[in-house]
């Protein structure tokens, strides 16, 4: 067994968390704990993905980009996921791109090593692909809520979201750069986030935004981001927002 087994208790990722003790050991000999800076790029579109990263701290976007290099975000994943899902779903290319954009930490290990472990089979592929159903449903509910749903209401459940992936009620993140993410004019952007200042909801200084009322924020959030909990909680047993217990 590694000796440096401790240095991942407690298991701050929760899918990790919530594996059985055996099935995280056969795990551990293949983790290395790795920093997650800003703007890393952990797999590129069209790239094979070589490495799976579970973070245990900061937050990976997932992104589309088009032909005239605009970009809009599809996923986001904290420290209640994974980074790397095509590995286990029988290839290693992807039309997306992962890059982190709140710098933290994370469990990386080879894409090789996961995908054997999740073809054995029990718990580890159960619950990975639970968690890949929980994430289907977050994008398709995305998808239904960027079309149907107002900026205003998209922003604050996009808000709700990065502080859940995050465990923190404050973060670091620029208006030009939530205008990317939400595939929106930064003026938009502009509009909404002094519409929830406004409010009392957010307050946004200097590159920081920090929620001030967050029972007012996700009233003001579209249904969808209880849809997405709900999901998160009934498929995997925790919110993403709260400590897990084992699943299984």
């Amino acid at each position: 067994m590694s000796s440096d087994k401790n240095l991942f208790q407690p298991r701050a990722n929760k899918l990790l968390a919530a594996l059985p003790a055996n099935d995280y050991e056969r795990l551990v000999p293949h983790l290395k704990l790795v920093p997650l800076a800003l703007h890393q790029v952990i797999y590129e579109a069209a790239e094979p993905i070589t490495h799976i990263y579970f973070p245990e701290q900061g937050m990976v976007s997932i992104v589309n980009t088009m032909e005239d290099g605009s970009t809009v975000e599809v996923g986001i994943v904290g420290n209640e996921g994974m980074v790397g899902i095509p590995v286990i779903l029988g290839d290693s290319i992807t039309i997306t791109t992962g890059f982190v954009q709140v710098s933290g930490t994370g469990l990386q290990i080879d894409a090789d090593v996961l995908r054997a472990e999740f073809n054995r089979g029990g718990a580890i592929q159960t619950l990975l692909l639970r968690y890949v159903q929980a994430v289907y449903a977050e994008m398709a509910q995305g998808a239904a809520c960027n079309r149907l749903h107002t900026l205003e209401e998209r922003l604050a459940r996009w808000l709700l979201t990065v502080s859940e992936r995050l465990e923190s009620e404050d973060f670091p993140l620029t208006q030009e750069f939530i205008s990317q993410m939400l595939g929106v004019r930064r003026s938009g952007v502009t509009v909404a986030a002094s519409t929830l200042s406004r409010a009392g909801m957010i307050s946004y200084q200097r590159g920081y935004i920090k929620i001030l009322n967050r029972e007012d924020l996700e009233a003001t959030s579209c249904e969808c981001y209880r849809v997405i909990q709900n999901q998160f909680t009934r498929l995997l047993g925790f919110l993403p927002s709260k400590r897990s217990d084992k699943f299984f």
